[in-house]
């Protein structure tokens, strides 16, 4: 697989061209936006009625994955306030478990949407 493969996450794609300087910006950028997404993930983790460091490893996790297997240079992912009334709502009806199953359930249909596109593009 070269760096230039359609199926290579962009992270490491985008490495040949990173630098120093590139380095120091992104180290500006992750601090500004853990200094808003690390407290909002604990608030959201007390919310859910959780603890804190559970909202805290989602985050860490989360943030970690999106930027490994992004499909842009400049991945955007986080704690949102949009999805706090859904996922209250999931965990009032049915619990941490049901949270989990449909976390699962939403990834595979992502993971199957995205193959069904690349094979429309391939037959294109």
């Amino acid at each position: 697989m070269s760096l230039s493969s359609p199926n290579l996450p962009k992270l490491v794609a985008s490495l040949r061209q990173y630098s120093a300087q590139m380095f120091l910006h992104d180290l500006l950028a992750g601090i500004t936006v853990g200094l808003v997404a690390l407290p909002l993930a604990m608030a959201f983790g007390i919310a859910f009625g959780v603890t804190p460091q559970a909202g805290l490893y989602t985050v860490v996790v989360a943030g970690f994955l999106i930027s490994a297997l992004g499909g842009s240079r400049t991945p955007i992912g986080g704690p949102t306030g949009a999805f706090v009334v859904i996922v209250a709502g999931i965990i009032a009806r049915f619990g941490l478990s049901g949270l989990e199953m449909v976390t699962l359930m939403a990834g595979v249909i992502l993971i199957r949407m995205q193959a069904d596109q690349k094979l429309r593009e391939k037959r294109s």
